[in-house]
């Protein structure tokens, strides 16, 4: 029997300010056993949906009594460097709070780029660099760092874009919505949660039917979710195959669902063998 009752896909988007009307930004529902269909933004003068309009969507959505998955595709957390160099203890609600202070990316008229470039905010104090990782965009292969801006394919903006948005619905919504993993691996039963995701892992298992590329993310996240928890595969990438130090680690960086946990094994440029993440072990939690 499935753990929930529908499941959304969120393709995120980072451009513009939380009240721009984007048409990066589209969320798909499926409810039961049926396809996922294209949920448009509430009737107004804005074509798109927006920032805010999604988060205060998503808090009245999940504060029914329905239980539901939800997918957004930017990351939800920063590698432990950044918990080091910053000085932060690795805890996750702390860092939201944290983050939101020096990053007010969901105050009206603010760009990511207005805090990157010292017009808002305080971003100089919580910069990160491209070159840090976590672990599970480690195991996931080809996800691009949190940092890693002005690239593409990039991440970063909507990661930067998004995670105040998160608090936002953790505050009105409190236990009543189970944030994976941090709240814990185990998502209790009847819960509604919000887990980050990669579209990428799974949009070439749909055909796109005629769909725009951020059509068919959100898509693919609310089919994938919808079709998993059918057949039974989702409760094992709830629970990935990790280490216990893995896993704290885990807790505090967070983990794409769908991603893995086992390491595979590599060869390196010189032909050594490599493991292709970074061995957790080393990781001070303070």
């Amino acid at each position: 029997m499935p753990a929930f009752a529908s499941h959304i896909g969120i393709d995120y988007s980072g451009a513009e300010t939380p009240t721009a009307s984007l048409k990066g930004l589209r969320v798909y529902l499926a409810e039961g056993d049926r396809s996922p269909v294209e949920v448009p933004p509430p009737p107004s003068p804005r074509k798109y949906w927006t920032r805010r309009g999604i988060a205060e969507w998503l808090v009245a959505r999940l504060g029914e009594d329905v239980p539901t998955l939800v997918g957004i595709d930017h990351g939800f957390s920063f590698p432990l460097r950044y918990f080091e160099a910053q000085g932060l203890l690795p805890d996750w609600p702390t860092f939201l709070d944290d983050f939101q202070r020096h990053w007010p990316t969901d105050e009206d008229h603010t760009y990511v780029d207005f805090v990157r470039d010292g017009a808002a905010g305080n971003g100089a104090a919580r910069m990160g660099s491209a070159r840090w990782r976590r672990l599970t965009e480690e195991r996931a292969g080809g996800a691009k760092s949190v940092f890693h801006f002005d690239v593409q394919g990039s991440v970063a903006k909507s990661t930067h874009a998004g995670i105040p948005w998160l608090r936002f619905i953790r505050q009105r919504l409190g236990a009543r919505v189970h944030f994976w993993p941090f709240d814990g691996w185990d998502i209790p039963a009847g819960r509604s949660a919000i887990a980050e995701v990669y579209p990428a892992l799974w949009s070439r298992g749909f055909a796109p039917e005629g769909r725009t590329g951020d059509q068919h993310d959100a898509f693919s996240i609310s089919a994938w979710l919808s079709s998993a928890d059918r057949d039974g595969r989702l409760a094992a990438f709830l629970n990935p195959d990790l280490s216990p130090p893995e896993r704290t680690l885990a807790q505090v960086e967070g983990w794409i669902l769908g991603v893995p946990g086992l390491i595979r094994s590599a060869k390196g440029r010189d032909g050594s063998s490599r493991s292709e993440a970074c061995d957790p072990s080393v990781f001070r939690l303070h």
